[in-house]
């Protein structure tokens, strides 16, 4: 049994417990790894209906300055993304860099659609980073930019085709947003903030509420027929499936974005500016090619490789490692992704992955490895 004496609780704690959630130890929480039905069913059910997951680990907070303007050039001078033309109550992904262009974390950026809020941007960082990202924001935001914790409160993710169904019979504005959006809403009385997007590749939503609130929230949601509970498990096999990087495994501080393939995380209008840290190293990268890039990867058999594998061409070399693995239930077999040297990185390059000294059949995938459902605009 896991030991979770220095954890920290989310305010779901004591629901997980009654639910029968196999709790670990993440990101200093103490979270369900699973639930009595199964990583397996979890999954599926995740891809066919709907599944909720507590997500309170993550880190909430807020940039606040003069105007957006302001704000937005502040926030900008650290990542590689554009916020100053961010719309109103729209979001953005994008990666905080270090001077060398290495990835500190990965993030979501929200405008809030509030005029009164004009200003302000709301972040959602990694839960094992936070500490260092608000450290990394505090140390190198300019004067008159205000960085605010939310430390109290909680986020729910409810994922899968079905998750509007459930959240359309309380929510009124549910209905109305599309992928990567937010608007403030009510359930009952709880005020929440909802936002259209996840980690699943599928249509689903993120609710922000304060901590007193989220186990009433979680329950009622739990109580429609399309939604059951999901842990850490599935949700890894589902971001992996959709091709989504996990940080401290696909993602790093020695990694650039054009090494990660996540050129489309960087506008037109900050390519041209270049002013971002490392921008020589990750334009270059863009432009002539990286000497690593993230690939995916099938493997032939039913024995799946995981993190730390090294991937040899069909001579033996080394060309790689695995950073991320697993088996793919939507798929029904192992799955994979790594870096490699840019000459070994097409769709359809046959490779070896190295496990337990064996050398395991494998070839590039593009990805996302299972088709992303996001609701975008028509």
């Amino acid at each position: 049994m896991a030991d979770l004496s220095s954890a920290k609780h989310t305010p779901l704690f004591t629901l997980h417990e009654e639910l029968g959630g196999s709790l670990v130890d993440f990101a200093g929480y103490a979270l369900p790894v699973r639930y009595p039905a199964g990583i397996m069913a979890e999954h599926v059910h995740c891809r066919e209906a709907a599944a909720l997951f507590d997500v309170s680990h993550m880190g909430q907070a807020m940039l606040e300055g003069p105007d957006h303007e302001t704000t937005a050039k502040a926030l900008e001078a650290l990542t590689p993304s554009a916020f100053t033309k961010l719309k109103p109550g729209r979001m953005r992904y994008s990666v905080l860099l270090n001077q060398d262009g290495g990835i500190i974390d990965d993030f979501i950026v929200t405008r809030p659609e509030d005029p009164a809020l004009d200003g302000r941007l709301m972040l959602v960082v990694n839960g094992a980073c936070k500490e260092k990202d608000y450290a990394f924001l505090e140390a190198n935001l300019p004067a008159g930019i205000k960085l605010t914790r939310f430390d109290d409160k909680a986020l729910i993710a409810l994922q899968g085709p079905k998750a509007i169904d459930a959240l359309a019979r309380h929510s009124t504005k549910a209905d109305s947003l599309t992928f990567m959006s937010q608007t403030q809403d009510r359930i009952g009385d709880i005020a929440i903030g909802l936002s259209r997007c996840g980690y699943t590749g599928e249509d689903g939503f993120e609710l922000s509420c304060a901590a007193k609130d989220a186990d009433a929230l979680a329950r009622l949601l739990l109580a429609e027929p399309e939604v059951e509970p999901a842990g850490l498990g599935a949700r890894d096999s589902l971001r992996l499936e959709s091709g989504l990087c996990l940080y401290g495994h696909d993602l790093d501080d020695s990694i650039d974005p054009a090494e990660a393939d996540l050129g489309w995380a960087i506008q037109k209008s900050r390519r041209e500016d270049k002013a971002f840290p490392g921008s020589d190293r990750i334009l270059s990268g863009l432009e002539n090619g990286p000497h690593r890039i993230r690939i995916g990867l099938r493997l032939a058999g039913k024995a799946p490789a995981r993190e730390g594998a090294t991937i040899t061409d069909l001579n033996g070399n080394d060309i790689g490692i695995v950073t991320s693995g697993g088996f793919a239930p939507s798929l029904k077999t192992p799955i994979a992704m790594g870096y490699v040297t840019p000459s070994f990185a097409a769709p359809g390059t046959k490779l070896n992955l190295i496990v337990r000294n064996k050398a395991l059949e494998a070839e590039v995938a593009a990805m996302p490895f299972v088709p992303q459902r996001y609701v975008r605009k028509s």
